[in-house]
């Protein structure tokens, strides 16, 4: 039996008045996911758990099968493990956004534009990120490079308990409204604002502005943690895995279960990854023996963090188009059984351009036991919705498909 979890991240949504009163979900094309829907399983899952934030971390770890209230230390912690860096139990990981601050007067008068700089390459955010360590970094902070506009900063003996906002919850708001808090708090505040000044006028920044590019002219640190600890993915499950994914969140989790990260050229994260270079390397790990493939695609809650419903929709049929098609066709000659299972990690409404902790639609099909066919059933809220099938915890719906 072969195994398939595509995550479309953010891709849950809210009814839109301009889609005629439907969602992004049930506005686009997207007729290999929908052909599954019809011949397996429709439902609703609660990925986050109360009381728990409905960012990204929380939500991958319940869809990969673990329970956030137990694992959850931290976003960053995850992050630094895809990196590479080698946490001590008593290091501290912040995230470090890149992001755009917009206006005049001081630091606190500013707008957070952009929690992603544009999009800003890789390349290009290493050097800001480089500078930055040479400003900021000695034997107890140090800054690495991530992926695009995330960063990672370790602390040695750090602490955890700042109130501390990601960047992409208070997009056109005022910094000064969102700044660290909490005791001990106040040398995060002041990289922040000394980046600033550091960022502006950096030559990266001045040759995006002269494109017409947003800068990447302010450090937005966040998600501390400390060093998690998950339990082996192949005891618990019994299968071997690979993860799939242009986001160091989703590699690090992977990482840290025991599962096979896998780098995707051309990989961004954005409406502009390689979604066909995607499909392949799930193909490609299927054919090298994996029983398991977890494949992320952010597109989607990128889009919903811009307020680009058009794009939001063009990149789900992307999915469908590049990466499903292709790698049904494949699992439906391979000579074996196989499952699919396809979600969204969490909602990312467009009206609100951040994540939400509401119950997200899924498809489960099983080659070896599909259902009576029935058209009305398709990947999207209303039709999860009107199933009696409900999980009130991400990683048992996750339990039930590979155990079920």
């Amino acid at each position: 039996m072969k195994y398939l979890i595509l995550v479309a991240d953010g891709a849950a949504d809210e009814k839109i008045e301009a889609l005629g009163g439907k969602t992004p979900l049930e506005t686009a094309c997207m007729p290999n996911i929908n052909g599954l829907a019809k011949k397996g399983l429709v439902g609703m899952v609660s990925t986050v758990p109360e009381g728990i934030a409905p960012g990204s971390d929380a939500a991958n770890l319940s869809v990969m099968g673990y329970d956030p209230r137990v694992y959850l230390t931290g976003r960053s912690p995850l992050e630094a493990a895809s990196i590479g860096i080698d946490m001590s139990d008593t290091d501290v990981a912040f995230r470090c956004n890149i992001v755009t601050l917009a206006g005049d007067g001081p630091y606190e008068d500013k707008i957070v534009l952009d929690h992603s700089s544009g999009d800003i390459t890789t390349e290009e955010a290493d050097e800001l990120i480089r500078a930055v360590n040479e400003k900021f970094g000695n034997e107890t902070v140090q800054f690495y490079t991530g992926v695009s506009y995330r960063h990672c900063m370790i602390v040695k003996n750090g602490e955890t308990n700042y109130d501390l906002t990601p960047p992409h919850d208070i997009l056109t708001k005022r910094a000064g409204d969102h700044m660290p808090k909490g005791e001990g708090s106040q040398f995060i505040a002041d990289m922040m604002r000394e980046s600033y000044e550091l960022l502006s006028g950096h030559p990266v920044n001045l040759r995006r502005m002269e494109k017409g590019l947003n800068p990447a002219n302010s450090l937005w640190i966040w998600g501390q943690g400390k060093k998690p600890a998950l339990s082996s993915f192949y005891d618990k499950y019994k299968i071997s895995g690979a993860t799939i994914s242009a986001v160091d969140l989703i590699k690090g989790i992977g990482i840290c279960a025991g599962l096979k990260s896998v780098d995707v050229p051309g990989a961004t994260g954005t409406i502009h990854t390689n979604f066909d270079g995607k499909g392949k390397a799930a193909i490609q790990q299927f054919k090298e023996g994996m029983d398991f493939v977890y494949l992320h695609l952010e597109a989607p809650d990128e889009c919903s963090h811009q307020g680009d419903m058009e794009g939001k929709i063009r990149s789900l049929e992307l999915i469908d188009e590049k990466v499903m098609g292709q790698v049904i066709d494949y699992l439906d000659h391979c000579g074996e059984d196989y499952k699919v299972l396809v979600l969204p990690d969490h909602q990312t409404p467009l009206s609100i351009r951040t994540h939400a902790g509401r119950p997200v639609p899924f498809v489960l099909y099983n080659s070896a036991r599909p259902e009576a066919e029935d058209e009305s059933k398709v990947f999207g809220e209303t039709s999860g919705a009107a199933s009696d099938l409900f999980f009130a915890n991400g990683y048992e719906l996750t339990d039930f498909f590979f155990c079920g």
